[in-house]
């Protein structure tokens, strides 16, 4: 619960920063979206469904690292429903490209835990395309795939 209402702060800070974001520095909005990344990371990681619920533009796209393709609410629906216990989720690495109210966010991440009681360790790279909309930075979009060496 704790972390929720700073999951929560965080988002709501990254907001208010972000108003007059047509004159912002890139390096600003950069670090912006790594901080969004990062919070996306921690409440996947413990199921936190208002916090993603929060990240994510309702139009999002996700393209899972096995090529099926879900909605925003097809994800969110899918955290509660599963049967995995992640124990860690962090970037490997992460570089964020911004255009305008737009930027994209690229990287690896590694993923640690448990599912159908067997431990698990997987390293993704991802695309993340990030908007700001609405006066708050949104993802639109979001794409893994594994990184098998």
């Amino acid at each position: 619960m704790r972390l929720t209402g700073f999951l929560l702060a965080l988002l709501c800070a990254t907001a208010s920063l972000a108003r007059g974001q047509d004159n912002a520095d890139p390096s600003s909005v950069r670090s912006r979206i790594i901080a969004l990344e990062k919070a996306w990371n921690q409440a996947y990681k413990l199921g936190d469904t208002k916090g993603l619920d929060a990240l994510l533009d309702n139009e999002m796209v996700l393209i899972n690292d096995d090529g099926t393709v879900q909605s925003k609410a097809e994800f969110l629906s899918s955290i509660k429903a599963s049967n995995s216990q992640e124990q860690q989720v962090a970037p490997e690495s992460m570089h964020v490209h911004v255009y305008g109210n737009a930027a994209v966010a690229t990287g690896v991440f590694r993923a640690r835990g448990i599912e159908a009681g067997k431990s698990y360790v997987r390293r993704e790279r991802f695309v993340d395309t990030w908007i700001y909309k609405d006066g708050k930075w949104v993802c639109v979009a979001s794409n893994a795939t594994p990184v098998l060496r």
